[in-house]
């Protein structure tokens, strides 16, 4: 760590048609700042160099959170973590996103942090963090995946070459309420399931998410299905601030009677994006919340796991996360 930043050019935009003609522009050289809390790192580090920095903190249309027709919500992508965690619509309907975002870090990152910065923030892996030449910076080996790796924090199941694994909380929460994001360029605009915005290694191991160059995210989209299920969301983390999660599950329950209707259960930090438990899912659906179904549900959680050296504990870790959210959610 070097602790100084290279010299570039910042360029900030008061309108999204004034940034996306500079990221048009700018095309490949151009990096996008939102809070700044994932890129800060990259660029004092000097593991990344970029001619230029598009600073969008002064366009206002990106932030904050609006009721959508029909009971959903749209969520600029500028607005703070913090904002989101305490604003009354979010708790009110989904309060497995304020959970999430109320996790983040810690209060002074929140308070900076952004919920599109977050969702596009880059692999915490330690080994490309420090500019290795593993896979995903365009090598040919990924350091954490051998006997000798340090791979406690990386993942057990959805590995493709690459076993690092997305840090983002408020990723995990908007997968289980099927949200999409809105990406729009000077070409047009494209709305994408976050399930296919964020992207594993198999698809492409360079990036994280579905982005292409020009392209700005400005909005999440949360649809009114899930609005005031019965929502669990919990982060196991070596520090309660601060850090990232060594697993983290996002549960969200529609209910008819005291049967499930219908369940999303998605873990993080198990794998490069975040992970729907299909099998936990349908073990749950149709059944009542109970210590049975929960145990039905916890023995195939993670049917298919690979563990690597270090990292075992995530495998019993995740199946008590999933036995904790079918017992213990709880309504809107």
């Amino acid at each position: 760590m070097r602790d100084m930043m290279p010299h570039f050019d910042l360029y900030q935009p008061d309108s999204v048609a004034a940034a996306l003609e500079l990221t048009s522009r700018l095309d490949e050289q151009a990096w996008i700042l939102a809070g700044g809390q994932d890129s800060f790192d990259w660029l004092k580090n000097r593991t990344r160099r970029t001619a230029a920095v598009v600073d969008l903190g002064a366009i206002d249309e990106l932030k904050g959170v609006r009721e959508s027709a029909g009971g959903g919500l749209e969520i600029g992508a500028l607005t703070t973590l913090t904002d989101i965690e305490a604003h009354p619509l979010i708790r009110e309907k989904f309060e497995l996103l304020a959970r999430a975002a109320g996790r983040v870090a810690s209060p002074q990152i929140r308070n900076a942090g952004t919920l599109g910065g977050n969702l596009c923030q880059d692999t915490r892996c330690w080994y490309y963090r420090h500019g290795v030449d593993c896979y995903r910076a365009g090598g040919n080996i990924c350091y954490a995946d051998t006997p000798e790796g340090q791979n406690r924090e990386h993942a057990i199941l959805g590995a493709s070459r690459c076993v690092a694994v997305s840090p983002s909380d408020t990723a995990t929460a908007l997968t289980a309420l099927d949200a999409s994001v809105v990406l729009r360029s000077r070409a047009g605009e494209r709305i994408v399931p976050i399930s296919e915005f964020l992207v594993g290694p198999a698809i492409n191991i360079r990036a994280m998410t579905t982005l292409r160059p020009g392209e700005i995210l400005t909005t999440v989209r949360v649809p009114a299905i899930w609005s005031g299920a019965m929502f669990y969301f919990e982060k196991v983390a070596d520090r309660a601030a601060w850090d990232f999660a060594l697993v983290s599950i996002a549960a969200a329950f529609r209910m008819d009677g005291k049967r499930v209707a219908d369940a999303r259960l998605v873990a993080g930090a198990v794998a490069c994006v975040p992970w729907r438990l299909h099998a936990a899912e349908r073990a749950v659906v149709g059944r009542e919340r109970s210590e049975d179904s929960a145990e039905r549900a916890a023995s195939v959680a993670v049917d298919g796991a690979r563990p690597l050296n270090y990292n075992h504990f995530k495998i019993p870790l995740t199946e008590n996360l999933v036995r904790r959210a079918i017992r213990d959610a709880q309504g809107a």
